[in-house]
C-alpha cells in the first residue's frame, strides 16, 4: 500500500471509528432548526450510502426532527460535472434518492434537487444519475443554468462577499439540505459543506476573483445557509479534484458526516482527507467569523460502524 493511502485510510479510521459518542443536554441551533439530538454530529462508516444515511438520520431523531408536513424541502447535491458516479465528482445518486425518500416520508409537501453546474446541466444531470433517481423517489428536478432563478440578498457580516445572487428555491425553501461529496479542490483545497454552497449562487466568479476562503465562508453568515449538512465521503476524490481525471484518483472510504453545523462537519472531513483543517483555510475563516465551530474534539459525535 502506498503511504499516502495508507495515511487517507488512517485519517478516515481516526475521525469516523474514534469519534466520541458520549451524550450530552443540549441541542444547537442552526439557520433556525434546532437539532433534535444530544449529538452535534453522526459520523457513520462501512455500509452503503442509503443505509448510512439510514442510520445516521435515526440517530438525530429521523428526518421528521426536520421537516416537517407540508414543508417545501430543497436538496443541494454536488451535480457539478459531467462524470458517472464511479469517478466521485457528484454526490452518490443512491444518497440522493434515500434523502428525497426520507423527506416525502416525513410530509414534505414538496422535494426539490438542483445544482448551478460547471459542465452543461443537462448532461451533468444525467451522468450523474442524479436526476433519475432523484425523479424516482418523487422529487422535482430543476435546473441553475439561468441568471433570472436568481434574486440578490445581502450577507449581513460578511467581509467580502456583501451580496450574492441566489437561486429563488433556496430563497423559497422551508428547509435547506446541503449534501456535498468530499473531495480535493485545486482552488479551495477541498470540496464539503462550506464549498458546496457555490452552487446556490450565480455570480461565483466574484468568488474566484476576490479572495475564494473568505468568499466561501462569508457564505455562512448569510440567512440562506443550511439547516442539515449530509457530506458524502463514500468514494473520495483524493487528487485532481474537483473533475477528476480517472479511477485512480477515486478512494472508498465508505463514510458518512451528518451534522446542522457546516464548520464542524467540515473539520471532521478534511481530516478525512487528511489534511489538516486549520490550513483550509475557509474553515479557520468560517469558525472564527462564528458560521460555526471547529472545536469538534470537544463536541458530542455519536460514531456508528456498520
Amino acid at each position: 500500500m502506498k503511504r499516502r493511502d495508507f495515511l487517507l485510510k488512517s485519517a478516515a479510521a481516526g475521525v469516523v471509528a474514534g469519534a466520541a459518542c458520549t451524550i450530552g443536554g443540549y441541542g444547537r441551533v442552526m439557520g433556525g432548526v434546532p437539532s433534535p439530538a444530544a449529538y452535534d454530529m453522526v459520523a457513520i462508516r462501512g455500509g452503503e450510502a442509503a443505509a448510512m444515511f439510514d442510520k445516521g438520520i435515526s440517530a438525530l431523531g429521523g428526518m421528521s426532527a426536520f421537516v416537517k408536513k407540508g414543508q417545501k424541502v430543497v436538496i443541494k447535491p454536488n451535480i457539478g460535472w459531467d462524470v458517472v458516479p464511479e469517478k466521485a465528482a457528484n454526490t452518490n445518486p443512491a444518497l440522493i434518492k434515500r434523502i428525497v425518500e426520507h423527506a416525502l416520508r416525513a410530509g414534505a409537501g414538496e422535494v426539490y434537487v438542483f445544482d448551478n453546474t460547471c459542465d452543461d446541466w443537462v448532461k451533468c444531470y444525467k451522468t450523474s444519475m442524479i436526476e433519475k433517481m432523484a425523479r424516482d423517489a418523487g422529487a422535482k428536478v430543476v435546473p441553475g443554468n439561468t441568471e433570472n432563478y436568481y434574486q440578490e440578498i445581502s450577507i449581513p457580516g460578511a467581509r467580502v462577499l456583501k451580496k450574492a445572487k441566489v437561486h429563488e428555491l433556496i430563497l423559497e425553501s422551508d428547509v435547506f439540505i446541503n449534501v456535498p461529496i468530499l473531495k480535493v479542490h485545486s482552488s479551495a483545497k477541498m470540496t464539503a459543506s462550506l464549498k458546496n454552497m457555490m452552487g446556490v449562487v450565480w455570480d461565483r466568479r466574484f468568488w474566484h476573483t476576490n479572495n475564494l476562503h473568505q468568499c466561501i465562508a462569508d457564505y455562512g453568515m448569510s440567512d440562506y445557509k443550511p439547516h442539515l449538512n449530509i457530506i458524502d465521503c463514500y468514494s473520495v476524490m483524493t487528487k485532481n479534484g474537483p473533475r477528476g481525471v480517472s479511477m485512480a484518483d477515486v478512494q472508498t472510504m465508505k463514510a458518512q458526516l451528518i451534522s446542522t453545523d457546516m464548520v464542524a462537519a467540515d473539520t471532521a472531513a478534511a481530516r478525512l482527507l487528511g489534511l489538516d483543517p486549520e490550513r483550509v483555510d475557509h474553515i479557520p475563516i468560517a469558525h472564527q467569523m462564528g458560521v460555526g465551530s471547529m472545536e469538534i474534539d470537544s463536541m458530542n459525535i455519536h460514531k456508528i460502524a456498520m
